[in-house]
């Protein structure tokens, strides 16, 4: 097998090899140019994104900076995915997200792992194991999720979690390792902060 079916297979894998950097390397130009990009240049960052990303639905935004290993080839966005600045993924392998999604500053997915067996560390070898956020979920800041996740549907993560399993859909869950704080309730179509009242009536 090729390094490249290796990697697409999930087997361990050497990444240094020189058909994948070449690949690497290209996309790499074209995340620098989105990048390098002006707040004025709405309509060159959609395009760029459209020809970045492995897919893209409607009314998509990243703010820049925007990273990732494959220059987004492997991160597919359904309809309005919004993510803050500082975006990472480690998109060795496919990230899946969902509709209607939200990325606060400085939240990394990562699908590329390393063996723990030392001789396999030290020649940089690798695998790789794809991410998944369901519909509507809202990532805080300085979240990190790593290989192989799934995040159900409407689920929050709290700030500065790092989810190292997977979430069930409807709940707030935060913390390191991310746990279950409770699920999404009634109270929440009632309240959005502590105490204070939704005006549906005026949100119409």
């Amino acid at each position: 097998m090729t390094q490249r079916e290796r990697m697409e297979a999930g087997l361990v894998y050497d990444p240094r090899n020189a058909e994948l950097m070449k690949e690497q390397q290209m996309r790499l130009e074209k995340l620098y140019e989105f990048n390098a990009t002006r707040p004025s240049e709405g309509e060159k960052r959609q395009r760029l994104l459209k020809e970045m990303l492995g897919s893209m639905g409607e009314g998509c935004y990243i703010e820049p900076p925007f990273r990732a290993n494959w220059g987004g080839k492997n991160v597919h966005f359904g309809d309005h995915v919004y993510s803050n600045f500082n975006l990472t993924c480690v998109d060795d392998a496919p990230i899946y997200v969902g509709n209607d999604v939200m990325f606060a500053p400085n939240v990394t997915i990562a699908t590329a792992n390393h063996p723990i067996s030392p001789e396999l560390r030290k020649n940089m070898l690798q695998y790789n194991r794809e991410v998944r956020i369901g519909n509507c979920v809202w990532i805080g800041s300085g979240t990190v999720i790593v290989p192989g996740v799934t995040i159900g549907e409407n689920t929050v993560i709290g700030a500065g979690s790092v989810v190292t399993r997977d979430i069930p859909a409807n709940v707030v869950a935060v913390g390191n390792p991310c746990r279950v704080l409770r699920e999404i309730g009634a109270r929440d179509r009632e309240y959005f902060y502590k105490n204070e009242r939704i005006d549906w009536e005026n949100l119409k």
